[in-house]
């Protein structure tokens, strides 16, 4: 009966090794679940001010509210363009380092992947459902 068993996989040992490669794999899917909300979070904030400063230049007035906080200020145009680019560039130079946190992650589970499923075959899914 146990000759079975390990043909068929059910009962491989997993070495000390093998749990901390899956546990670093797990701790990976949960980083990459919380980028993606970040990332898709970030690259709505990019839409919106990219927006919001096309607005702007389509403006007439010299003063233009502007929300700081709660609050909304009456601000000089040309202040509030400025503002809205920077914020711009945070936002976007953000998103970059995200993406890039992104890919370094996928490329070290796809690693994580191939040892693991080289070791245990079927008897581990990484995959989500």
């Amino acid at each position: 009966m146990q000759q079975q068993g390990k043909s068929s996989g059910s009962e491989m040992e997993v070495t000390w090794e093998d749990q901390q490669n899956i546990n670093t794999f797990s701790r990976f899917n949960n980083r990459l679940h919380e980028l993606e909300d970040e990332i898709k979070f970030s690259k709505e904030k990019c839409e919106n001010l990219e927006d919001a400063g096309n607005e702007l230049i389509l403006a007439d007035e010299e003063m233009v509210r502007f929300q700081i906080g709660e609050v909304f200020a009456h601000l000089p145009r040309d202040e509030v363009e400025t503002r809205i680019e920077e914020m711009k560039e945070a936002t976007c130079e953000g998103l970059a380092k995200l993406e890039q946190e992104k890919a370094s992650i996928v490329s070290q589970m796809a690693a994580l992947k191939k040892l693991l499923y080289a070791k245990f075959k079927d008897s581990i899914n990484l995959e989500e459902d």
